[in-house]
């Protein structure tokens, strides 16, 4: 049996909404399949105010823009993370300041926020790895007390709940991926999530190369003109039209991605019970989108190991993140704060295995019986 890491998920619509494309003769941003996304996104998250972006990256340049971080400012993030929930700080010009994370989650250890905060902190970045949220309650208290901006990186996040909420709508922006590696794709798109009404305007402005020129298409103004900063995040028509069907069928596609999740998580008990493994705790509270099933080995020998039995078995694994404060541009641009615990130590033995919109049980019981078979060896 052969089992990728990956499917990008597809709905089997896709094809006719870009064919209306075509058709339309419509390609760029903000035409009929851009509005009806943002549709979409509003009923998924009734609370926001949803702007299409290019891509997850770009929502969170654009809530670091709008939180107006500038050189010297400090912003709180992990380390384990993707390289964007850093650089969208540090091209502000500001430093990103690491804290370490939670074994259980993988998250930022929401305990350890608060000894970072100097008088340069303007913001908390928390990272919701694998779909599992943040302890969003302690970092919301912290900002309040501090007056910080939270801006929830939620790119693998989509439809995860934090005590009912949706992640990525709880602090004052959220940025949301839609890579083909996500639940929900397009390639490459992503959506900022604007969570307090003040910013909603601006927000708007920024994403139009710092043009009034959405008041223009509403017909509240003649005329648009070059009224404040901004760049050109916003997504064409193209990814808006494969996008649409994805997010008209988001609660099926992450109710799959969740009992595919449960499925790998029952069939693993017993090598937890045997204390071969570790796998991801759900804190109360807290729903997971199924993004990812990862385990973790006794060390990076053993992972390095199981990687390749698994690849003689027809399974793809794959590790993730190396820390961004062990890499170049991370010691160059930004500094660790306290002890690093976990971040490196977990990384190292964290390993990713095959998920995907369709995966079937057969895989998932096939992927994990290899494990067995592995640890008998």
């Amino acid at each position: 049996m052969q089992v990728p890491f990956n499917i990008p998920c597809l709905t089997g619509l896709e094809e006719k909404y870009l064919l209306e494309l075509v058709q339309s003769g419509r390609f760029s941003g903000d035409n009929r399949f851009t509005a009806e996304c943002r549709a979409r996104l509003k009923e998924l998250y009734p609370d926001s105010m949803p702007l299409l972006t290019t891509s997850g990256t770009s929502a969170l340049e654009m809530a670091c823009i709008l939180t107006e971080l500038g050189p010297g400012d400090e912003v709180i993030l992990p380390s384990y993370t993707f390289s964007s929930t850093a650089t969208c700080v540090t091209m502000r010009g500001a430093v990103p300041v690491f804290v370490d994370i939670r074994p259980d989650t993988m998250n930022i250890n929401e305990q350890l926020i608060e000894d970072a905060v100097t008088d340069k902190t303007r913001a908390i970045i928390p990272v919701h790895y694998a779909g599992m949220p943040c302890e969003m309650d302690t970092i919301l208290d912290i900002a309040a007390q501090h007056g910080l901006t939270v801006i929830e990186d939620a790119a693998q996040a989509a439809l995860s709940l934090y005590r009912g909420t949706p992640a990525g709508a709880i602090g004052s922006f959220g940025a949301l991926s839609f890579h083909e590696t996500k639940n929900l794709q397009c390639g490459e798109g992503g959506a900022l999530l604007v969570n307090r009404e003040k910013f909603f305007g601006r927000a708007e402005i920024i994403r139009e190369k710092g043009t009034d020129r959405s008041k223009y298409w509403r017909g509240e103004i003649d005329k648009y003109s070059w009224v404040d900063n901004g760049s050109s995040f916003l997504p064409s028509e193209l990814c808006s039209a494969f996008l649409l069907p994805q997010l008209l069928s988001a609660e099926e596609i992450t109710l799959q991605r969740k009992n595919s999740w449960r499925l790998y998580r029952d069939a693993s008990q017993k090598l937890v019970e045997a204390g071969h493994i570790e796998i991801q705790s759900i804190p109360e509270g807290c729903e997971t989108n199924g993004h990812i099933f990862y385990i973790k080995t006794s060390n990076i020998k053993v992972r390095e190991k199981l990687m390749s039995f698994l690849k003689t078995r027809g399974i793809a694994s794959v590790f993730h993140y190396v820390p961004l404060h062990s890499s170049k541009a991370g010691n160059r641009f930004g500094r660790f704060h306290g002890d690093d615990t976990y971040t490196t130590a977990e990384s190292m033995r964290l390993l990713r295995l095959p998920m995907f919109h369709g995966i079937t049980s057969d895989q998932i019981q096939y992927t994990v019986e290899s494990i067995e078979d592995f640890y008998r060896a």
